[in-house]
């Protein structure tokens, strides 16, 4: 029996897609779910530039805490190279004189940014912080951005995840990063709402439905144990979190890994250590290699 031209045309078409000959990655539907993790969060950055540096463009962002800040500076325009630099100017030393980093006005502190906000649930009120990305990347709302974003927020009452993908950025990015005890929790719109991590902490899942391939990064990190002295108040607190965001990433990840999964081996970095920005780029290099593999491993898998 013989095909006719339009049914030879139809049966190699369905050929191809079934076994996803002929189209290269950068022709998919990329997802990117970038985790929190406080200062380790700077890890994201080189895996942004692996991005850059490939060529491809995500389809969609998801990310929550420090993933939701990246996320959002990547997706509305800003190169991973760009976001480095940003992120020099604002990083400073432990060794400097704060007195002398708060009164050069040439150079940006990661303490400008700090308001007092004893009695309304934190130590820190985010507002400033969330006013200076707003002005450097000249966006306020979710539809002005290059990339769809997804941001990640926690219901403090009802203990369920909140999902931004629309309307303003600010109150999002402010509830996504709201780490309980160091940033005051967020009210909007009749909700109290606090870190996303808590419940999501790497948010791949919200790009299955939509993305042809999921890359997710996760920025954890491993803590060394001190043997020496126990744990100080706050790392109580904040490694108690981290616990339990393991916990949640272990089930996700029996439950339905993402296509591509980076783990950078970043150690011995706390939530605040920002200033640790160019050991954290060191100890990223190993994962940004695992990424641009993993990527180009990919590749030729779907170009068989």
């Amino acid at each position: 029996m013989t095909m006719t031209r339009r049914e030879f045309l139809t049966v190699l078409a369905v050929s191809i897609l079934s076994t996803g000959c002929g189209r290269d990655l950068k022709d998919q539907k990329i997802g990117l779910a970038l985790g929190g993790g406080g200062a380790r969060g700077l890890a994201h950055i080189p895996m942004l530039e692996v991005f850059d540096e490939l060529g491809i463009r995500p389809h969609r962002i998801a990310g929550c805490s420090i993933g939701a800040v990246m996320g959002c500076l990547y997706a509305s325009g800003l190169s991973g190279m760009q976001i480095r630099q940003e992120v020099k100017r604002l990083s400073v030393s432990k060794d400097e004189d704060w007195l002398d980093t708060l009164f050069n006005e040439d150079i940006f502190s990661w303490f400008d940014f700090v308001e007092p906000s004893m009695g309304k649930g934190g130590l820190i009120e985010s507002g400033t912080l969330m006013q200076y990305l707003l002005d450097l990347i000249n966006v306020t709302d979710f539809s002005q951005l290059e990339i769809p974003l997804t941001v990640v927020a926690t219901d403090f009452w009802s203990r369920e995840q909140v999902v931004f993908e629309s309307g303003e950025l600010a109150p999002a990015i402010r509830a996504s990063i709201a780490v309980p005890g160091l940033f005051a929790p967020v009210e909007y719109q009749g909700k109290v709402l606090v870190d996303g991590g808590l419940v999501n902490p790497v948010p791949y899942d919200l790009l299955f439905d939509d993305c042809d391939v999921v890359v997710a990064i996760d920025v954890l990190g491993e803590r060394t144990p001190d043997t020496d002295n126990g744990p100080a108040y706050f790392e109580t607190i904040f490694n108690t979190f981290q616990i339990m965001q393991a916990a949640v990433m272990q089930e996700k990840m029996r439950n339905r890994p993402p296509d591509i999964y980076i783990k950078p081996d970043i150690q011995d970095v706390r939530v605040l250590e920002f200033y640790k920005a160019d050991e954290i780029y060191r100890q990223s290099r190993s994962g940004r290699d695992r990424l641009q593999n993993e990527i180009r491993k990919y590749r030729a898998e779907r170009a068989r």
